[in-house]
């Protein structure tokens, strides 16, 4: 190998100590005989004073080439961006591949010559390198907008239901920082999901859930009109809620270290350590380069406060190792009749170790079966996994939420605790068959990656959604109804229309199905939808034209063609004056939008 000039080394450290060299690749100046008589050290972490554990990865320079003193060094630089994964971390039975090592590097010797000239400071740590991270890597998972379908061809629409809420929370994010998002970034259900409306309450819990059909003329379209379907699962009082065994599984990688990640997981696990029980317990789980337990199950807030706040970042991201981990520890703590689920809080880049998705997917629906179900929080950009933050919640029986600031955190981990943790129906689905003698088009705005067959509708064994105590859930088809102008025109060989068809007062049927949270096997609901509603259709008002407002504003976004133009002035208009704070901002995003695309 080549050594460096002295001189050249010198000049390096000279311009380093006054500022003027942005930046110095890869190289410490030593000779062919220091290298080879020092072996590469690997990775290791080591106990500072503060208690904290800390991953280094530097090299101590010791000998001077050909004999002869190198210059002092400069002041030593800022401290490394450490790579701490954790603090306190205690051991447990983990498979090799996840141990946790906590070694402390051997003393390096220092030559007689270099040690009789070093300063006070001359040993320090040369900082790795820091690879930037692309803000263009963000992954999503898209859909095609919804079709149109002909009522004859294909009367029957089914799907799962959807609580999640993170596309709002995400679409926000991008709109604050002066961006449009991408449009397979945006999920119409989504949007419209992560607000309330005032649908009736259940009479009692032997049905955990109401349905509310309503029929308005539709403000983009005077041939069309919507029909929404609003569900509303009966609320749970904090004295009734059944206990609950969380594990929180918390990614501490290099790539969480920005304010908007570790940083605030922290303040937002922190908020949902002061809603627990008496008989809820939490145990804390963290994964980097390897996964390790550092808060066994306690109902302690300050030590669950505490352990949160001894948290860094550093390293890569072995996300299935610590997956594997924290089911186990769910599985020690398992509670009978009981809420056992695991909190995962990540940017979703799940970059070393076992990261295929699929082997992901598997063992996630395994422990659904068992009663070990699974939240996923989003946080930070840049490097953003969303595609695989909410396909992981869907098949963990769970919902996925991003978090983009501590007011979204309180929202959704204190005033919606309950529908967060607590499921009062599971496998929810919803089949609408339409009377083509009353409807001849109709599409589903939102809910693409929900869509199911038929038959799927009938087979307790095909998964769907979870509804937790207070959720609601909303649907909006927009329809064309008979002899008026749809978007496919009339065939001209069509069949004359069912004689059941034409004699029914119906404008569509409505069915659910939906389990207990310990069943096996589901219950149906069914509600006929009277033709009387489509013909007394006005303008949406209320609840029904905020929620208007949001799926014309989410279809805008993913650039629907259907919506004839329909933009800014008509979306606020639709929405209407708003006292709630979520609702007023919703339309101060609607004009950030409309001014990004140069409204």
């Amino acid at each position: 190998m080549r050594r460096f000039d002295d001189k050249l080394v010198s000049t390096l450290l000279t311009l380093t100590a006054s500022g003027s060299l942005v930046l110095v690749a890869g190289c410490a100046a030593t000779s062919d005989e220091s290298l080879s008589s020092q072996p590469p050290r690997e990775k290791v972490a080591k106990a500072d004073a503060s208690g904290e554990i800390i991953a280094t990865a530097g090299r101590v320079t010791g000998k001077a080439a050909d004999g002869v003193a190198p210059p002092p060094p400069p002041p030593p630089p800022p401290p490394p961006p450490t790579s701490p994964q954790f603090a306190g971390a205690k051991a447990v039975n983990t498979p090799p591949s996840i141990a946790v090592r906590t070694t402390t590097p051997p003393p390096q010797p220092v030559a007689p010559a270099a040690q009789a000239e070093a300063q006070p400071q001359s040993r320090y740590m040369v900082p790795p390198v820091m690879v930037a991270t692309d803000p263009g890597r963000e992954r999503y998972e898209g859909k095609e907008i919804n079709p149109v379908h002909l009522a004859r061809a294909e009367p029957v629409s089914t799907f799962s239901v959807d609580v999640d809420t993170g596309a709002y929370a995400n679409t926000r994010r991008f709109l604050t920082q002066g961006q449009l998002p991408p449009q397979d970034a945006v999920r119409t259900e989504e949007l419209i999901n992560y607000f309330r409306y005032d649908y009736a309450r259940p009479a009692d819990r032997a049905v955990p859930f109401t349905v509310t059909t309503d029929v308005a003329a539709t403000p983009w379209n005077a041939e069309t009109r919507l029909l929404r379907i609003g569900l509303r699962g009966y609320d749970l009082p904090r004295a009734s809620r059944p206990p609950a065994n969380l594990v929180f599984l918390l990614d501490v990688s290099g790539s969480m270290a920005s304010q908007d990640k570790l940083p605030l997981l922290k303040t937002a696990l922190s908020g949902l350590a002061g809603e627990l029980g008496p008989k809820d317990t939490v145990s804390i789980v963290v994964y980097a380069g390897a996964a390790g337990m550092v808060l066994e199950p306690t109902n302690d807030k300050a030590k669950i406060r505490a352990a949160l706040d001894r948290l860094r970042a550093g390293g890569s991201t072995a996300g299935a190792a610590g997956l594997q981990l924290a089911y186990n520890i769910a599985r020690d703590n398992f509670i009978e009749g009981g809420v056992n689920r695991i909190l995962i809080g990540t940017d979703g880049d799940f970059n070393v170790g076992v990261s295929n998705t699929k082997a992901l997917i598997e063992m996630i629906e395994r422990e659904r079966e068992n009663g070990i179900t699974l939240t996923t929080l989003g946080f930070g950009t840049g490097n953003y996994n969303e595609a695989m933050m909410e396909q992981i919640a869907d098949h963990g029986n769970g919902n996925y939420a991003y978090i983009d600031s501590a007011l979204e955190a309180k929202k959704v981990l204190g005033e919606q605790m309950s529908s967060t943790l607590f499921t009062i129906a599971k496998d929810v689905k919803i089949q609408v068959e339409f009377n083509p003698a009353q409807v001849s088009q109709y599409r589903l705005l939102g809910y693409e990656n929900r869509a199911l067959r038929e038959e799927d509708f009938d087979n307790d064994l095909v998964d769907a959604g979870d509804i937790g105590a207070g959720h609601q859930v909303t649907a909006i088809y927009e329809i064309v109804p008979a002899g008026a102008k749809g978007w496919i025109a009339p065939r001209r060989y069509e069949d004359d229309m069912p004689a059941a068809a034409r004699g029914s007062s119906e404008l569509a049927f409505v069915k659910l199905r939906y389990k207990m949270p310990d069943g096996k096997t589901s219950k149906l609901i069914e509600k006929p939808v009277p033709a009387s509603l489509l013909a007394n259709a006005g303008r949406p008002r209320g609840d029904f034209a905020f929620a208007a407002a949001v799926a014309a504003f989410a279809q805008s976004l993913r650039g629907d063609e259907m919506m004839h133009g329909f933009g800014t002035d008509g979306i606020v208009a639709l929405a209407g004056d708003q006292s709630d704070f979520w609702r007023q901002e919703f339309i101060r995003l609607v004009g950030v939008a409309d001014s990004l695309e140069g409204g």
